[in-house]
């Protein structure tokens, strides 16, 4: 039965990168990437309200006014973040490269957390283990970018450039935003989970505390919509053209309903150490293996030595940091 968990957490991992990948067809269908993210976690709102309410548990929302303090209510806004980062970030990066700066960002947010007993998070003393594992995700997030950027200056298979010369200071400069993007929507997500963990105490329901986040992390970004959409600087979403888009385009919200839950269940079974080991190894092997195939319609980037290595290093520091 362990071991059924063990794989149940990795499998959970993998979904976070599939949800990435597939709401790049509701990005598509949509026309805006915060269209998509909205129309997601509406999706998963629901999702997890329903299952909420199958289970008994949707009447623990009733003690909300009852939070103390406020702000436990606000886990939910880190989501908004992390999936209209990845809508934007995959077709630019790749999948690896984008989930190894989400993972390098939740393993240093996850560290912040542990050795600073931050968010009533237990504290932990700094050991020879965890120095060795940040050494290890710095070196592989490195190889895995620099090992993208060669790919794509000698023009490999699905690389967006063909060229060998260096890219223009302007292009570069987006790019390190778009590396920091990726950065700071891993980091939120700990401490999303921080928050959630502490929010279950005052609602004891785990698929209520879930139900909560997502309907937050909705308002957010629906709001966040309204207002780019008043000041023009995003296109207006598009709603017909759903119904050409593949069924599996509406897999990103189930899988993020999925992953909240599941991880809910198994912190307290297997561990949060183990959880978040083994989450992180799965996003990194289900997004290798998206951009070596071309996965859900995804640009087709092959794994070169460089990146296996760095993807092997990337998993190898953040289990060591993890389970030290």
């Amino acid at each position: 039965m362990y071991l059924v968990l063990l794989a149940a957490a990795v499998l959970v991992g993998c979904l976070l990168a599939v949800q990435a990948s597939v709401n790049q067809q509701l990005n598509k269908a949509v026309g805006t990437p915060y269209g998509a993210s909205t129309l997601q976690l509406t999706v998963a709102a629901v999702a997890l309200a329903v299952l909420a309410a199958a289970v008994g548990a949707l009447g623990a929302v009733e003690q909300v006014p009852d939070v103390e303090p406020w702000w436990l209510l606000l886990g939910g806004v880190a989501s908004p973040l992390y999936i209209t980062a990845g809508i934007l970030l995959f077709p630019r990066l790749g999948a690896l490269t984008a989930v190894g700066l989400f993972v390098t960002g939740q393993v240093f947010a996850s560290l912040g957390l542990d050795l600073f007993g931050l968010l009533a998070v237990p504290r932990q003393p700094l050991s020879i283990g965890i120095i060795l594992g940040v050494l290890a995700v710095l070196v592989g997030i490195t190889v895995i970018i620099r090992g993208q950027q060669l790919a794509q200056r000698v023009g490999g298979p699905g690389t967006a450039t063909r060229s060998v010369t260096a890219a223009p200071p302007g292009r570069a400069a987006a790019r390190s935003g778009w590396i920091v993007l990726g950065l700071l929507a891993g980091a939120v997500l700990p401490i999303q989970g921080a928050i959630n963990a502490q929010l279950k105490t005052d609602i004891g329901r785990p698929l209520a505390v879930g139900t909560i986040s997502f309907v937050v992390a909705t308002l957010t970004i629906a709001i966040v919509l309204v207002i780019l959409l008043a000041l023009r600087w995003t296109p207006t979403p598009q709603l017909r053209p759903l119904s050409g888009m593949p069924w599996w385009g509406w897999l990103g919200g189930f899988c993020a309903a999925a992953y909240v839950t599941a991880t809910f269940l198994l912190i307290p079974t297997i561990g949060a150490a183990v959880t978040v080991a083994l989450t992180v190894t799965g996003q990194q092997l289900a997004s290798a293996l998206i951009d070596q195939f071309g996965l859900f319609r995804m640009p087709r980037r092959p794994l070169t030595a460089p990146r296996v290595g760095g993807l092997v290093l990337l998993i190898a520091g953040s289990v060591l940091i993890q389970l030290t």
